[in-house]
């Protein structure tokens, strides 16, 4: 499989359809914001740390991590969001809207910011 990657830090334009718009680009599935760009986020329904790879190898430019959970918000397995903390990492969990709304206006504030975003039909 390719890798998926926009090296750009645009806002988040729209989601939905199980998908995202974002610069001159679309995106089907998940999402990772990073201080590198956007990738593709390999995760089923539930985020996990192995899933997170990518996050961690730029873990030391991530001030926060915005995690949006889908449609709703579900909260993710304690020693996860542990695991995220214990990299100095603030983790903030909600669902994918509010957290493509707070992505949008902490890049706007040029905050040290990530998010790992679960599609919304």
């Amino acid at each position: 499989m390719t890798e998926a990657f926009y090296p750009g830090h645009d806002p988040i334009d729209y989601y939905g359809n199980g998908g995202f718009r974002f610069g001159t680009m679309s995106h089907q599935g998940a999402l990772l914001f990073l201080p590198s760009g956007i990738r593709r986020w390999d995760v089923d329904e539930k985020p996990t740390l192995d899933s997170l790879t990518a996050l961690m190898r730029e873990k030391d430019d991530i001030e926060i991590l915005l995690l949006g959970t889908g449609k709703f918000l579900t909260l993710p397995d304690p020693e996860f969001s542990a695991a995220i903390r214990a990299q100095g990492i603030k983790l903030d969990i909600m669902d994918t809207g509010a957290a493509v709304r707070t992505l949008n206006i902490l890049l706007s504030e040029d905050r040290a910011v990530a998010a790992a975003l679960l599609p919304v039909d």
